[in-house]
């Protein structure tokens, strides 16, 4: 896995470090003074001072005594992912010629992403290249960074050590060090208050939690109600999936880490919101104890639901939660689950899905997206397709009858379960790198993680 701790280094007089100079792209004035009387030579070489370029700087014996950055400017943190690979062996300090505090924010947490890696086993994975800090970095921008591991970690952990009860206990485990108070539902009384998740676990010998915590800044913040799908494996229920779709489902359980994530973050930026958070970990399997296609399901709400298709389980394990969230009337209620492959198809992997009731809460996601440089697209809330759910035998069912529109009929199905005035977002995610890229190393990511906190901070 991951190092327990973020490759950084509190700036002190005992740290030997080499500094690494961020300057703004073409300026001459200031890459002439660094480069010196090797300017020429490093121009040969390749570095034009354009934003992106990298160079070692050299003295007269041929030691590095230093490196320049020329920073890319409005595109945000993920380039400087970059420099996790970049970089020599040994601490680094970063020293700000940009005359912007932005630039130095942007590069120690797009450093941090692009240098986290998973593995498990026995090599060495020590951080052989880190960052030394200085006093100006905002220290959210560290905490971002931590919760972005976090939430890495957990989704690229093989399904065989984390299932539902290892995922609620890591959460309990976070939460409650940041001072929330954390319940965790098993056994008889999940089935009682959630028997529509309950009914998508009961195939499983690994049993199902769900994980309630709060922690509110003070008496009278705005309630932000978050709820994450924590479905650990997914091998689709009796509507078996192919094992290529199955080889990585240990993700499906990218929408509760998210939240997860965002409250940890939340929390530890002592922002002024009063949080809920509610996470469904099950595992979807099959067995004789698991639901079948053509049953019926009961929900926390009242509604009963025919079991079109098994391997749409996520959105039974969400509408027993946001039910449940909804009774507290909260400001905003938010939702994140790696939904559907039609959101895929859709907008590929790295544009989240978002659906809102509500225009202005849309808006103010899209924008925090854009500003935080973390994409977001809005799909609409089409109510033509809500009669796709219809059930003979029950009050729906839990797949569309038409092959098509499956992100918005997944949100649909899900509105039947939020009440008619309540602020509601769902963001359908795939919590996953295929390729790796700057900042985003191949494996479990946490799509939306910097434009949430951005919007909620």
């Amino acid at each position: 896995m991951s190092e327990n701790s973020l490759p950084l280094v509190i700036a002190n007089e005992t740290v030997h470090y080499t500094p690494l100079y961020l300057v703004k792209s073409q300026d001459e004035a200031v890459l002439s003074e660094l480069c010196g009387a090797y300017g020429a030579f490093l121009r040969s070489q390749g570095f034009k001072g354009k934003e992106g370029d990298f160079t070692l700087l050299p003295n007269d014996q041929g030691s590095v005594i230093g490196a320049v950055f020329c920073v890319p400017e409005k595109k945000g943190p993920l380039p400087y992912g970059a420099l996790a690979t970049l970089l020599p062996e040994g601490v680094w300090r970063l020293e700000n010629r940009t005359g912007s505090e932005q630039f130095l924010n942007e590069a120690v947490l797009g450093f941090c992403l692009g240098r986290y890696h998973y593995r498990l086993g026995q090599k060495e994975t020590s951080q052989s290249v880190k960052l030394c800090v200085p006093e100006a970095v905002d220290p959210q921008v560290v905490n971002l960074a931590k919760a972005a591991w976090l939430g890495r970690d957990l989704i690229n952990t093989p399904a065989n050590l984390l299932g539902p009860q290892e995922l609620a206990h890591r959460a309990q485990q976070e939460l409650e060090s940041r001072g929330a108070t954390v319940e965790v539902i098993r056994g008889d009384s999940l089935t009682q208050n959630y028997p529509c998740l309950a009914a998508v676990g009961a195939g499983s010998d690994r049993s199902s939690a769900v994980v309630v915590a709060r922690w509110k800044a003070r008496e009278g913040a705005r309630r932000l109600s978050l709820v994450g799908k924590g479905v650990c494996f997914d091998t689709g229920g009796y509507d078996l999936k192919p094992s290529a779709s199955m080889l990585k489902m240990k993700k499906d359980m990218g929408g509760a880490a998210l939240m997860l994530s965002l409250t940890c973050a939340l929390i530890d930026a002592k922002s002024d919101v009063d949080i809920e958070l509610r996470l469904g970990c099950v595992e979807n399997s099959v067995s004789g104890h698991a639901m079948r296609p053509g049953d019926v399901l009961p929900t926390r709400k009242g509604l009963y639901v025919e079991i079109g298709n098994t391997d749409a389980e996520g959105r039974l394990v969400l509408c027993d939660l946001l039910a449940e969230a909804s009774e507290s009337k909260p400001d905003i209620l938010l939702d994140a689950a790696t939904l559907t492959g039609a959101a895929r198809v859709a907008l590929g992997p790295d544009l989240p899905a978002l659906f809102s009731n509500d225009d202005e809460l849309a808006d103010s996601l899209i924008k925090a997206s854009e500003k935080a440089h973390d994409p977001l697209w809005r799909l609409p809330l089409w109510p033509d397709y809500d009669a796709w759910l219809e059930s003979p035998i029950a009050d729906c069912n839990n797949v569309s009858s038409r092959p098509m529109a499956g992100a918005i009929t997944a949100a649909l199905y899900l509105q039947r379960f939020i009440p008619e005035k309540q602020k509601w977002a769902h963001i359908d995610t795939y919590g996953w790198n295929d390729v790796g890229k700057m900042g985003r190393p191949a494996g479990g990511e946490t799509l939306m993680l910097r434009g949430l906190f951005e919007a909620f901070k």
